[in-house]
């Protein structure tokens, strides 16, 4: 039997990460096969079936579709047959920039008609098929540039930017706009001395995508302050042996977690989320903490769920098993969902103060800075070096105005700097 990619989310297309068998192995049913990345989560494909590994049709870096067909199955058992629908064209079997056929009025220029017949919805990630839903874009309008006519973001801009000149030259605006963001760029650097170039991968344009839309969409304000960790660092000295022992390690973030939960707690407004749909505010009683790992690969936020619910040391051995799943590339999609507020720790790596991007559609995150010796005033006369480290809070100005932003980091504040003893002991 020929063992097909099964629909790993929304139709969309992945690039095999790696592929677990070889030709002449023996896999029992539900055995991963392959690893498939999509988006920001790499998902292993699991055998339908017992049997030996015949050809295997696909390689490491391939992209592949739903239907693909990543490898024969000898003397098949135990399982279901894979759909046999005939496979979509990966990645590497047509041109990357390849045209699709032309959807209704798509070109630049002639009226915009809204009213015209449709044709076929087309191939879109997850994330253009929301972004088009909340703009009132109908995707069956827009011409996609990838294989097979997929829509990429970068096509959806390119479309509204149409639409603009359009309006424009109808006369709703007194000129043209200039300078569009969606506008593509192609520049031969070379021409100005030696270069090198490097094809993105399909989780940086995930994240560059990301990245643009939550920067721009959302009107961000930006909290600075410093906490002083001789509390904090002193509690990790008296209980760090006993956490060792316990097979935790007790660095400051599982402190940091445990204060922001006391604080959003106080300012449920910081754990909520604005529903765009119907312009009401969703205030969260759950608190999943995402934590910014920085991988090779990219960077990756998965979600410490419950840590309302969770002690000190729980919170320790969690935070270093999903780091080693996010380095590993061993998230899978549910691990990085559900988010109500994310953390962002460049302390090891270290710098102070930044200005971390929200992570839509959360409203606010805390950047956290490298921890380091400086003078503090004592009382009216005296001057002591104290640990100060660099916090900086990010929120959406839409929900949060400054008066709640400058509270909110006096509690935080307040709570990593008087830390109760009692959280922390064994």
């Amino acid at each position: 039997m020929d063992v097909r990619l099964p629909n790993i989310g929304d139709g969309a297309e992945g690039s095999v990460v790696s592929i677990v068998v070889k030709p002449g192995d023996t896999v029992t049913a539900g055995q991963t096969i392959i690893e498939v990345e999509t988006g920001k989560a790499v998902a292993g494909v699991p055998s339908p079936a017992a049997g030996t590994v015949g050809e295997i049709k696909v390689t490491q870096g391939q992209k592949i579709g739903p239907g693909a067909v990543i490898l024969t199955l000898v003397g098949a058992s135990g399982g279901a047959p894979t759909p046999t629908s005939t496979p979509k064209p990966s990645q590497s079997a047509a041109p990357r920039r390849a045209a699709a056929a032309a959807p209704v009025d798509d070109d630049d220029d002639g009226p915009v008609d809204d009213g015209a017949e449709e044709g076929p919805v087309p191939a879109a990630s997850p994330y253009v098929r929301k972004v088009a839903r909340d703009l009132g874009i109908k995707l069956s309008r827009v011409r996609g540039s990838e294989s097979g006519g997929r829509v990429t973001i970068e096509d959806l801009g390119r479309y509204i930017a149409r639409l603009e000149r359009k309006i424009a030259r109808a006369g709703r605006y007194a000129e043209e706009p200039k300078g569009l963001a969606f506008e593509p760029v192609n520049v031969d650097f070379a021409q100005y001395g030696p270069v090198t170039s490097e094809p993105l991968s399909q989780l940086r344009k995930v994240i560059a995508a990301r990245m643009v839309e939550n920067k721009v969409s959302l009107p961000h304000v930006t909290q600075f302050d410093e906490v002083d960790m001789t509390r904090i660092e002193s509690l990790r000295a008296a209980h760090k042996a006993a956490y060792e022992k316990a097979g935790a390690k007790l660095s400051p973030t599982p402190f940091i977690i445990k204060a922001l939960v006391a604080a959003l707690q106080k300012h449920p407004r910081f754990n909520s989320s604005l529903n765009e749909v119907t312009e009401t505010l969703i205030l969260k009683q759950y608190f999943h903490i995402g934590i910014a790992v920085d991988t090779d690969v990219g960077l990756l936020v998965p979600v410490l769920k419950d840590a309302d619910k969770k002690s000190l040391l729980e919170i320790a051995k969690e935070l270093s098993q999903i780091a080693e799943k996010a380095r590993d590339r061993k998230l899978g999609a549910a691990d990085m969902q559900g988010g109500t507020f994310t953390i962002s720790n460049q302390g090891a790596i270290g710098g102070g103060h930044f200005t971390p991007i929200i992570n839509k559609p959360e409203v606010a995150i805390l950047g956290i800075g490298k921890t380091a010796l400086k003078p503090v005033v004592v009382g009216k006369t005296g001057i002591e070096a104290r640990p100060l480290m660099p916090i900086t809070i990010s929120y959406d100005h839409r929900i949060i105005d400054g008066g709640a932003a400058a509270r909110f980091t006096v509690d935080l504040v307040k709570a990593l700097q008087e830390f109760s003893e009692g959280d922390v002991k064994l």
